[in-house]
This record gives C-alpha cells, structure tokens and sequence, in this order.
C-alpha cells in the first residue's frame, strides 16, 4: 500500500495559493437557522397548556452547499460563487445575506417565487455545550420538482463563469429525486462540462446518488462504495473489501474517486490507489459538516497545484479541527494547518 506525505514547508506552499483560488459552487443551498431557547424562561401557554419555549437569540449561517461556502471563505479562497435557488422568502433573504458576508457571489443564486428556501430549524438551550442542549429540528424542504426554467438558468450561470473558474464544487443534498437543483438533466450536463473543461476540477458530493456523476471526482463514504445504503453503528468495511469495490467504481465513474472513512481518514484513487490516514482527536465530537469541511480542504489544496493524496491529507487536517465544535457549523482556520499536521506526523511515527 501506498504511504504519503506531507511536510510542513509544502503546506504552507498550499495554503499560500489558497486566495489564489477561483470556485463556484453549485448545490442545494439551506439555512442553518438556530434559536436559542432560555429554559429558565419558560412559560406555559394559556390556549394549550403546552410549554411555550422562550428563544432569546436567533442565528443564521448557510447549510449544506453553504456550509462549504463557509469552510472556503474561512480558508481563505480568493472569489466564491453560489449557484443555485433559494425562495422568494425571509430564509432565502438570510441565506444570501449571510453569503455575501462570507465574501460570496450570490448573483446566480437564483430567485425562484414558488420555491421554499430549505431551512433547518434548530432549536437549543443558550450555553449548551453539548448535543444533549439540541431540542428536535424542524426542516423546510422542497418537495415538488425542480421547474425545467430554474435548472436553465444554473446551467447558463455555469457556462458563464467556467472560463473564470479553477473548481466547481456540486453539491446534492435534497434526497427526493429532481426536488433540489442537482437534477438528472444538472447531472447529465454536469458530465458533459466536466470533459469539456479538463483543466476545471469538478468535485461531487451527494446524499442519494453518488454513482451518478461520471467524468467528476466523487466523494463517496465506504459504505457507499461497497454499495451499503443504510449501515448500522457498528458495520465496518475491511480494506480488501473497499479495495475490490473502489477499483470497481473508479472504472465505472471515470474519474477520480475519493472515499472517505471517517476516524480512518481516505482511501484516494489517483494517481494510484493511496491510504491517507485521519488525524486521531479525542473528547466529544460533532460530525456535522466534517464532510463538507474536508471538501472545501481538499479541492482548495488541489487548485494550490497538490496531488490528490496530499490534498487529502489536508482534507483530513481540516475536517479533524471541525469536529471538535459542538452544535455549529464547525470551519477551520489556516493557522490552525500547520500544528494539526505537526499532530498527524507525530501520530504517524507512532504506529
């Protein structure tokens, strides 16, 4: 098996090169909208004699392909684009302004009228510093099909901006086929642009349909790439598995894949089969975003001109700070790099 490496002197050449970076990214845009909610405040209501919860503080931040929004500005990308809709709606008001304050274009976040902006509602206890704050999460969604006109004007928007772009994020969180912006009809052209533009990195991460976009490096879970849809807490994928069905998927696909592991770090296909080991943290965890984060870590690092192995490492370093915040959408600083790589050498020598 392949080892890889690192040195401090080449990540810092990377992130150097972050703010030279040039992304769109195109996906399902939400609202991660929290409200803080005073337990000691607490009434009880007179019409239903229900619990009235009292919500002192409302806080706004883009979720799902904006949470990579987030992740790239905190890295220091250079110009962020948002492609896709968002609802005529105080959500979609949020989301865009949240978006510019992330240094963000929004001009090709298309107004849509009849649309939701999706939200997730996240109601919690101020203070909290555990997940056990977390009340139930109401989610806004969209469940009718994406109009034929709205899926027109993202792919032009995408033609627009690919001569100016080094990287094309997508990002496909709605479940429900044909219901966000990342549509077959998206899919297909997505494929198309993708080997019209071979010097444009298009990445691709989804929920539902990961196998779905040929000729774009895909990010798959190993569950997904030995084709397990919902595995139980304690299911584990050996490596002789995930070695068989990876090469598997990396001929089907037709490009590069990379396969996240979560505590064992990534399982990278070009330019040869790699094992990129995560970075071992300890205390209580919060995974929400890990993948988004390692994205946004990794296809910065590869428009710095990295391998894919050492824009995985990064990837890990990334994802490994964001997990240690609890009940936000975690991001990672550039500063914050070079001693989380210092920890995996230190790791690494160990085993």
């Amino acid at each position: 098996m392949k080892s890889v490496q690192l040195s401090p002197t080449r990540l810092q050449e990377l992130i150097e090169h972050f703010p030279q970076s040039r992304i769109a990214v195109l996906g399902d845009f939400f609202l991660d909208k929290y409200l803080d909610v005073s337990p000691q405040l607490e009434e009880l209501s007179v019409e239903t004699g229900k619990p009235a919860y009292q919500v002192i503080n409302v806080r706004c931040s883009p979720g799902a392909a904006g949470t990579v929004v987030c992740n790239l500005t905190t890295l220091n990308a250079g110009q962020i684009h948002a492609i896709g809709f968002r609802g005529d709606d105080g959500e979609g008001y949020d989301l865009a302004k949240e978006l510019n304050h992330l240094n963000c274009r929004t001009e090709h976040l298309h107004v849509v009228s009849e649309a939701h902006t999706p939200t997730y509602l996240k109601p919690r206890d101020e203070n909290a510093t555990t997940l056990a704050g977390e009340h139930s999460r109401y989610d806004t969604k969209n469940r009718q099909a994406t109009a034929a006109r709205v899926e027109d004007s993202v792919l032009q928007s995408l033609d627009d901006l690919l001569p100016h772009l080094d990287a094309v994020i997508v990002l496909d969180q709605v479940e429900q086929a044909n219901c966000g912006i990342i549509t077959e009809k998206v899919r297909q052209e997505l494929s198309k642009k993708a080997q019209q533009w071979p010097n444009v990195i298009f990445w691709a991460d989804s929920r539902r349909r990961i196998r779905d976009f040929p000729h774009l490096t895909i990010k798959p879970n190993e569950f997904e790439t030995i084709g397990l849809d919902n595995p139980l807490p304690e299911d584990e994928v050996s490596l002789g598995a995930l070695r068989k069905a990876s090469q598997q998927l990396r001929q089907e696909n037709q490009a590069p894949v990379v396969i996240t592991r979560g505590k064992h770090g990534m399982w990278v296909s070009d330019p040869e089969w790699t094992n990129v080991p995560a970075v071992a943290v300890e205390g209580q965890l919060d995974p929400t975003g890990a993948g988004d984060s390692a994205t946004a870590g990794t296809v910065l690092a590869l428009c710095a001109g990295a391998t894919l192995p050492e824009a995985a490492i990064v990837g890990n370093l990334v994802a490994s700070i964001t997990i240690q915040q609890i009940s936000t959408t975690g991001v990672a600083h550039p500063d914050q790099l070079p001693p989380r790589l210092s920890l995996w050498h230190q790791q690494q020598q160990g085993q």
